[in-house]
């Protein structure tokens, strides 16, 4: 486990809530599936587990908050 710095959250199109976070030791940036959307049929979206930009919908709310 590693220390993660929020960067932010956003919503996708089929309603999953995705956290955004930078690893402090790496540098690197995570996103995690915080919340599930209740109408998605994803089997990437899983709560609590990791997903890769690229598999990341185009989001229907931008990061609603930013870490300085």
């Amino acid at each position: 486990m590693s220390l993660v710095r929020l960067l932010g959250f956003r919503t996708l199109v089929c309603g999953c809530v995705i956290g955004r976070y930078r690893e402090v030791a790496t540098s690197r940036e995570v996103s995690y599936v915080e919340e599930k959307g209740s109408g998605c049929e994803l089997h990437g979206h899983r709560r609590n587990h990791t997903i890769a930009q690229d598999r990341v919908a185009t989001p229907a709310v931008p990061f609603a908050a930013k870490a300085f």
